[in-house]
């Protein structure tokens, strides 16, 4: 061992000399490993309004390759793999050859087979060169999501190899279907057409009307859903401020009248502005969709409150004196017997009191609620055009509509029935309902007896009706038919 160890010291320098001798021999004799294209661009340009670093699904933007060859690698042609659902026209590919500092004008042609482009250069790109192909007007898929890099490449020698592994992604973000549509509908020539003409075009864009149904359902449910909740409660506290305005005392009735007075003499705006602005200084904080309810509630009461007390005074007074007779306090003959022939003469007036307000839903826009007209004001302001405020239109005119058509229904029946109790047979009979008129004694008779049950016996309540009867005709007030 000693001997070994003795051998190598005294001839070190002669075996690290062969040794490097032998390195040497082995670098000229195994073949050089040669230098793969490498990958230094895969981007999406952004596409996104008001934002160039967002790509958007659907929607046109350039997607760039670009790649690095080796240094004795001559690159005849590029195929890239597009995320799945793209589309792009093949005249819409541009290569582009950079060799040092010079762009070289290499011509070349583009397919385009499903999501795959394939770009064959006419002649060989020099080696070591950049090469870039470009993808212009490229659609990327609308669901979005984030894409590596997959393709091939094919050298000067004829064979192709496997697209480099990079880390590098394209993120996209995705799009609604009604998005989609919106840009499909761009790319088509009638709507390229269409939108020549300034005012078509500014006012019924069909790309936006497509992007603005959606989003302003949203705003429509929430302006529907203030009505809902607002127009009940409305008609509770209506009822009650009518009985304050017909008041016999003269403090409740100066309550009511006050408070009919202040607001319908102001203007909703003016109301929604006092109370969104004013209440919070007193430290009054509330949601605004419960602030806007609520506003909505006290100045639809006021209206009410005059539509109940103008059908409250409709009705024969020989009704009210009739229904004492037989016993009925106030509050009984007010619920039974007045009320339930008021609300038949009102509910045309009542459904067009519902109409105002949920027109004067739009006005909540101005204080911060998310209904309607705020998802059209933000959409306008966002594309510079009016069609959102005509989709807000027809969103309106959906409930209105119909609406008015049923009033108007309702107010012809009401007229017709009037007009055929007045031709008909000359019947004094107050037991017979096709002769009686609504505001005849006979009429007040005939209503009474269907709340006998609120009254007493069957018998009583048929001897005070006969009784009012003769009192009727003896006071001079006859039967017309």
């Amino acid at each position: 061992m000693q001997n070994v160890i003795s051998f190598i010291k005294t001839h070190f320098a002669s075996i690290a000399a062969l040794l490097v001798a032998a390195m040497l021999a082995a670098s000229f004799v195994l073949p050089v490993q040669a230098q793969a294209l490498e990958v230094e661009r895969w981007t999406a340009k952004g596409n996104a309004d008001g934002d160039s670093v967002t790509v958007m699904g659907a929607t046109p933007t350039r997607v760039t390759w670009q790649g690095q060859s080796a240094e004795d690698e001559s690159v005849t042609g590029v195929s890239i793999e597009l995320p799945d659902g793209s589309t792009v026209e093949p005249e819409n590919v541009k290569a582009t050859v950079i060799a040092g500092l010079d762009r070289l004008e290499v011509a070349s042609q583009a397919t385009v087979d499903g999501a795959t482009v394939t770009v064959a250069l006419d002649e060989p790109a020099p080696v070591g060169a950049l090469i870039m192909v470009e993808c212009n007007r490229t659609l990327l898929p609308g669901e979005g999501g984030s894409f590596g890099l997959a393709g091939s490449y094919t050298t000067i020698d004829g064979q192709t190899h496997d697209m480099p592994a990079t880390d590098k992604v394209i993120d996209v973000v995705g799009k609604s279907p009604s998005e989609q549509l919106a840009n499909w509908l761009n790319q088509q020539e009638w709507v390229k057409a269409w939108n020549s003409n300034k005012f078509l075009h500014l006012f019924f864009d069909p790309a936006i009307i497509s992007t603005s149904v959606p989003a302003l359902f949203a705003g429509w449910l929430v302006s529907l859903g203030v009505v809902v909740v607002s127009f009940p409660l409305a008609i509770p506290l209506g009822l009650l401020l009518s009985f304050l305005r017909m008041a016999k005392h003269r403090l409740p009735r100066a309550i009511g009248a006050t408070y009919i007075n202040i607001v319908r003499g102001t203007p909703l705006f003016l109301q929604l502005y006092i109370a969104y602005f004013g209440l919070p200084l007193m430290g009054v904080q509330l949601d605004p969709f419960a602030m806007g309810a609520i506003v909505l509630i006290m100045n639809s009461s006021a209206y009410l409150a005059e539509i109940f007390r103008a059908g409250i005074q409709s009705i024969s007074q020989g009704q009210f004196e009739a229904a004492r007779s037989l016993g009925m306090n106030g509050m009984q003959t007010m619920f039974f017997v007045i009320i339930p022939q008021t609300v038949r003469r009102v509910i045309p007036t009542m459904t067009s009191e519902f109409i105002l307000m949920y027109k004067d839903t739009s006005l909540l826009a101005a204080v911060g609620v998310t209904e309607l007209m705020m998802y059209a004001k933000t959409i306008t302001a966002a594309t510079g055009n009016v069609t959102p405020y005509i989709v807000a239109a027809g969103f309106y005119l959906i409930v209105t509509i119909p609406l008015t058509k049923l009033i108007n229904t309702m107010e012809t029946r009401m007229a017709n029935g009037r007009r055929k109790h007045k031709k008909g047979p000359a019947d004094r009979s107050i037991t017979s309902a096709a002769s009686v008129v609504p505001d005849s004694d006979a009429a007040v008779a005939r209503s009474i007896r269907m709340s006998e049950t609120f009254a007493g016996p069957a018998s009583q309540l048929d001897a005070t009706t006969t009784q009012l009867y003769d009192d009727a005709r003896r006071n001079g007030n006859h039967i017309s038919h």
